[in-house]
Parts: C-alpha cells; sequence; structure tokens
C-alpha cells in the first residue's frame, strides 16, 4: 500500500479531533470560567531510504539523509488559562479572580475531595452556606463557609475578607480562600466547568488554600459583583475552523488520489 494513503488518514484523523475541540470551545462560548482548549500537531517518525554520509575535507563530499514522513499525529490538547471577560452582575455572591488563582470548592462539608474553578457565580443555601450552583461548598482558608445567623448583610473584600453587618456593627466573618497553581494547563477537566489538581499541576499534587490578593504567593484579587467569562475568541475559533476544514478535505483528496494509483496498479494486469 502507497504510504501516502495512511498519511492522509492520519491527517484527518488530527483534524477531526482539532474539528472537535473547536466545536466544544464554541459551544462554551457563554459558559461562566471556561477556558477554551488547542491541539497542537507533531509529524509520526519518518522512514529513512538512506542514511547521512559524512564528509572528508578534499576527500569526500557529505550526503543528507533521505527521509519520507508517515503522517502527522496529536501532540498536545493544550488548555488556554487566559483570562476571559468581566461581566458585571452587581450580585454580591458573583465573583471573579482578577489574576491568578483558583476558587477551591468540595462536595462534602468535610471539604474533601478539594476541586478547582473560575466560575464564581456563588449562592447562598438555605443554612446560610455558601455554595456553588451545583451544591458545592465554597472553601475558605478555614474550610467551608457560613454567614451567621446574627448577620443581615455582608461584602466581600478582595482579598476575600467576608464583612457581615450585625445589630452589633461590622466584623469579619470569614475569609474566603484561594488556590495557587504553579501549572494550570496540567489541571485534570472534571466537567461542570470544575478542575482536578494533579502532579503535572502542583508538584506531587499538594496545593493549599490561601488569601487573595497576595503579592508574595501571586494570588489575584476577588471582585464581587462580576463574573469571568469564557475565554473563546469567536473569530479565531471560525478561523481555525476552516483551516481544520480545508485540511481535512485536503487529507481526503490525497487518500482519493492514492486510491486511483492503486486502480493504476491493478489495471496493468488488464
Amino acid at each position: 500500500m502507497l504510504r501516502s494513503m495512511y498519511s492522509g488518514v492520519s491527517g484527518m484523523r488530527g483534524f477531526q479531533v482539532k474539528l472537535d475541540v473547536i466545536g466544544n470551545n464554541i459551544a462554551n462560548v457563554n459558559t461562566v470560567g471556561f477556558k477554551g482548549s488547542r491541539v497542537m500537531f507533531s509529524d509520526i517518525l519518518s522512514q529513512t531510504t538512506a542514511g547521512v554520509t559524512g564528509s572528508i575535507e578534499g576527500e569526500q563530499a557529505g550526503v543528507n539523509a533521505k527521509q519520507v514522513g508517515l503522517g502527522v499525529s496529536i501532540a498536545s490538547i493544550d488548555t488556554m488559562h487566559s483570562p476571559g471577560s468581566a461581566m458585571t452582575t452587581n450580585n454580591p455572591t458573583d465573583l471573579r479572580i482578577d489574576g491568578d488563582g483558583f476558587f477551591a470548592v468540595s462536595p462534602s462539608p468535610d471539604a474533601e475531595p478539594v476541586l478547582l474553578t473560575r466560575a464564581g457565580n456563588f449562592t447562598i443555601d438555605a443554612n446560610r452556606q455558601l455554595v456553588t450552583a451545583d451544591g458545592l461548598f465554597v472553601l475558605g482558608v478555614d474550610g467551608p463557609i457560613t454567614i451567621p445567623e446574627e448577620v443581615t448583610s455582608f461584602s466581600i473584600g478582595q482579598d476575600g475578607t467576608i464583612l457581615g453587618v450585625s445589630p452589633d456593627g461590622t466584623e469579619a466573618v470569614a475569609q474566603l480562600g484561594i488556590v495557587k497553581v504553579v501549572n494550570p494547563s496540567g489541571l485534570l477537566k472534571m466537567g461542570n466547568n470544575l478542575y482536578q489538581v494533579t502532579a503535572n499541576a502542583n508538584p506531587e499534587g499538594e496545593f493549599e488554600i490561601v488569601t487573595a490578593s497576595d503579592a508574595e504567593l501571586g494570588t489575584g484579587d476577588i471582585i464581587s459583583g462580576q463574573l469571568e467569562m469564557s475565554n473563546v475568541d469567536l473569530t479565531a475559533e471560525f478561523t481555525e475552523m476552516i483551516v481544520a476544514q480545508r485540511g481535512f478535505q485536503a487529507n481526503s483528496r490525497i487518500i482519493t488520489t492514492s486510491d486511483e494509483i492503486l486502480q493504476e496498479v491493478v489495471n496493468l494486469k488488464r
């Protein structure tokens, strides 16, 4: 069989994956805290038909190797953690991280396991607990956050301090936490805007819930009344879609041409 046919098949598979990723990006163009992905390609190991000949000054000239590529493969699918645009909601429990860091949430009150998210569309439940839209507990530096019953209203500062107003005055009732990740692209997507820390995101997969707006730790500010929207750029995605579509068509043409050549070879017997 012709090498070009297998190269065309690998190209079609690669561009199909690229179209899958682009489709997911466009589908989540209005998802709060969503981070788009991109596909990077790499060539497959080439077949060497003739090796390299070294040169000897005044005696022998060098000859380059003759190699035929065998197609393309997916090198990586990277999650791009560039910041998304801010949307003002004026809801005090809608939070946006202006800078680096992730909110820490957990499905259980004992804060285990801890998951990360950039989606800050939080609410207060019937037990005055700060939770996500899916019912996960939002964690502070001391665990899940609960607003005391005597607090009639509250505000959240840029450092994550929750100031509660009660008949006795104003005081800090909780401290919202942030997790700093060394390599955000190493986080594992869990769905529902959630990420799991891996050994490639932080050393040995360990992390600590710290305060926001800390210049020494490099954590960003928490902005109340705003949400971080998706970082997907529709213009760039549609451009990449055109490139992927043409690449898919070109590789399918390679397969068609290779098939016609094989047909001519079969016809030689006639």
